[in-house]
């Protein structure tokens, strides 16, 4: 389990995501995975936030591409940290319809959980 230091909300943000479950995964087509890239903001008076996306390709992989500006989102490209793959390893690989709603559905679980600076999720 990944151990943060600073964030007040973590252990909620890793409840949250680990209340969701993915009905598709491990289907014989399950080719797509959600990710969370952890963020950083110094200026941000609670600094800390989370990006969700999801990728056809390898979580890693989507991360670099982030940190390299291809297709990237600008906070993730900026502000990304690193990969948090102990938040979402549970529900991967899923199908491409369920990728979608759980990318969803995670950035709303945490924004529940009183995560302060939630990116993605759509």
């Amino acid at each position: 389990m990944v151990q943060v230091s600073g964030p007040s909300w973590w252990l909620r943000a890793e409840r949250a995501a680990r209340s969701l479950k993915a009905t598709s995964r491990g289907a014989a087509k399950a080719r797509h995975s959600v990710y969370v890239i952890l963020l950083h903001d110094a200026r941000k008076a609670d600094p800390w936030g989370v990006y969700v996306g999801q990728t056809s390709r390898d979580p890693d992989l989507r991360f670099d591409q982030h940190k390299n500006g291809y297709k990237a989102s600008s906070a993730a490209k900026r502000f990304g940290v690193r990969l948090v793959l102990d938040l979402t390893e549970h529900l991967n690989p899923m199908l491409q319809w369920e990728s979608l709603e759980l990318e969803a559905a995670l950035a709303d679980a945490f924004r529940a959980a009183g995560v302060p600076w939630v990116e993605g999720g759509h």
